[in-house]
């Protein structure tokens, strides 16, 4: 590492955690309470030296801590400013760079601010639709509240110790066994809360995949549900009535003041918790790192999901016991993406749709075979991913359910100890496949599946030359 970096809001963290106050802190990092809190402040920075002392004293892993939120912060405002509205602000890369490193606040202000007007903007949008009778409003968390879950997670590097330990818990009051999760479930649910399990037809269900009878302590599946989402379900529910004080200290904690906020985070820890459950940290550890993370092996014998496992592979940041870190997205195929997480330094676009080049979009050519990809984002850094699409429950023939792509993948480096690299020569630069994360702020110019022009370009219209598209580019 060679450069400082201001993470006063990460040290702050550390030390709430630690249940210590800025002298005792200090003391064990041997500097002075004065010093720590103007680092605390982000009117110090940390220094190498300091960082180091940081990783012996608390044993955290350096590498996510000291992962500057900078990059993510630049990727954010990047996207803000690609927005037509700022088309003749003129606004140069190294003006964001410099707003990011000074006052990063202000920097994150900007991106939550803009957030707002898209959601506003989209709200306004809809309700003009509604009053001429176009569509009906819906009562779906909004796009900021998904977006600031998401952040959070993200600050967490999707990992939460507390979470796993109530997991094991349940498996260790409950007796659970492998191969036998269900009936696990629902004898816990019985013997711990007096709450049974009953699966319902689709006339009674209708869309509904899960529902809580709380006055006749009653829980109600869907027939549709096949055996992975059914012990989902149950494992998410048993956080949500046996865990519930542990979730609101998590969403406590959060600050979100927005009740959709509020309980859309509830409901992404309950869903993490039902992971932890189905998927045991240690065991799927074990298991997937010596199956070098082959994922039909591992739904396998875990009565999982594709998805299911794929997502649990981006918890695995335990210390001390860390896997790969993945990063993950789903999107539609619309190009719409309804899930995301990076545990590593790819920055997904918050604005906007995914990269056209990349594989995801290409595995719905090819339903549910797993399609492997090494790109190349336009900084140089390396990526191998790879994609399948998955398939949610319906309710029948005429509403066969809704298919997605799920794209994961890691760094190159990483990229040998998948057994979907083997056979691939990961050092060949022959293979790359140039993407970006969205057209608006992706830096190539003569991509051929470009819709709009870069930001950071001017658009130049002769109608005498044409290239890949419609767009030649001459550099601002």
């Amino acid at each position: 590492m060679t450069r400082k970096a201001m993470l006063g809001h990460k040290v702050r963290r550390l030390r709430r955690e630690q249940a210590l106050t800025q002298a005792k802190m200090a003391e064990r990092l041997g500097i002075s309470p004065s010093y720590l809190n103007l680092i605390e402040n982000n009117q110090r920075q940390v220094t190498v030296g300091l960082l180091l002392r940081i990783g012996q004293v608390f044993d955290v892993d350096l590498h996510s801590f000291a992962e500057d939120d900078a990059a993510r912060l630049l990727s954010g405002l990047r996207e803000v400013f690609s927005d037509l509205i700022f088309e003749g602000a003129d606004v140069k890369r190294q003006d964001l760079v410099d707003l990011t490193n000074v006052a990063p606040t202000a920097a994150g202000a900007v991106v939550n601010l803009y957030r707002a007007y898209r959601e506003a903007h989209d709200d306004l949008r809809a309700l003009n639709e509604k009053m001429v009778g176009r569509t009906d409003l819906s009562g779906e968390a909004s796009p900021s509240s998904h977006e600031e879950v998401r952040d959070y997670f993200h600050e967490r590097c999707n990992y939460f110790e507390d979470l796993e330990e109530a997991a094991e818990e349940i498996w260790r009051i409950g007796g659970l066994e492998s191969g036998n999760l269900m009936r696990g479930l629902i004898d816990y649910l019985d013997r711990q809360a007096t709450i049974r399990v009953k699966i319902l037809p689709i006339e009674v269900m209708g869309g509904v995949r899960r529902r809580y009878d709380r006055h006749g302590r009653r829980i109600l599946l869907s027939e549709m549900l096949p055996l992975p989402s059914r012990n989902f379900q149950l494992a998410a529910q048993i956080g949500l009535i046996k865990y519930r004080p542990l979730l609101d200290s998590r969403v406590a904690e959060t600050g979100f003041s927005n009740p959709e906020t509020v309980r859309l985070a509830r409901i992404a820890l309950a869903n993490y918790l039902a992971g932890a459950v189905m998927m045991p940290y240690d065991r799927f550890y074990r298991a997937a790192t010596a199956a070098r993370y082959d994922i039909d092996v591992l739904r396998h014998r875990f009565e999982a999901s594709f998805e299911q496992v794929c997502s649990r592979l981006t918890t695995l940041q335990r210390p001390g016991a860390k896997g790969v870190p993945f990063f993950l997205i789903r999107v539609d195929k619309a190009g719409n993406v309804s899930k995301r997480f990076s545990a590593n330094h790819l920055h997904f676009a918050r604005f906007g749709g995914a990269c056209p080049r990349w594989n995801v979009h290409d595995a719905f050519a090819a339903p549910k075979q797993i399609n492997v990809q090494v790109s190349e984002m336009p900084d140089g850094a390396r990526y191998f991913s790879l994609a399948r699409t998955v398939t949610k429950p319906g309710v029948g023939y005429r509403s066969p359910g809704q298919t997605f792509a799920i794209g994961l993948g890691c760094e190159i480096a990483y990229a040998a100890q998948l057994v979907y690299a083997d056979g691939i020569d990961l050092a060949s630069d022959d293979i790359n496949v140039p993407i970006g994360l969205n057209c608006r702020v992706c830096e190539r110019p003569d991509c051929s599946q470009r819709a709009v022009p870069p930001v950071n370009h001017r658009l130049v219209l002769d109608e005498n030359v044409r290239g890949p598209t419609t767009y030649v580019f001459e550099r601002v």
